[in-house]
């Protein structure tokens, strides 16, 4: 019995790898970040490797990223992750949620739930760890930004329009 459930197992592991997610390798830079924003090289550099990889349109896979079903888990991360910050989509959304997106990357940077703790688990990525220097250079490169947006874009252009109450049922 237990030799047909392993060997059933394996069947669904061999069938399962012929299903796989479409990779995020567009690539696409036409709203990067880069188009509107200064970014210092060693700024860009910790994008590179402590960032990107889920929060732009290009990810460079580990070894990993080949088996099922962690092709799909990975697939499923970097999506939420480019849902709520995309470098290579950032100038294309209205100015005042870039502004609410500086404010957010210096707040999660500061508050060490970025880079999340699964990308960096068990010495996996470990160079996306993110130093106290490399912090605190996030941190003010984030704030900066924001204060180039309050310097170029009158103040309520910068505000997040409120959400009108959900209707009582």
């Amino acid at each position: 019995m237990i030799k047909k459930i392993l060997l059933a197992l394996l069947v669904i592991l061999v069938i399962i790898q012929f299903f796989r997610p479409e990779r995020n390798e567009s690539n696409d830079l036409t709203y990067a970040i880069t188009k509107k924003y200064e970014v210092p090289a060693e700024v860009d550099e910790i994008l590179r490797v402590s960032c990107n990889d889920c929060h732009s349109n290009k990810t460079v896979y580990p070894w990993y990223a080949n088996v099922q079903p962690v092709a799909w888990w990975l697939n499923d991360h970097i999506e939420h992750g480019k849902g709520h910050l995309n470098f290579s989509e950032f100038t294309n959304r209205p100015i005042a949620i870039q502004n609410h997106k500086w404010e957010e990357v210096a707040e999660m940077v500061e508050k060490k739930e970025m880079p999340l703790k699964d990308y960096t688990y068990l010495g996996l990525h470990s160079e996306a760890n993110l130093s106290d220097e490399q912090r605190e250079l996030l941190i003010s490169w984030a704030k900066s930004q924001m204060s180039y947006l309050k310097e170029n874009y009158p103040a309520d252009s910068l505000v997040m329009p409120k959400r009108k109450p959900a209707p009582a049922q």
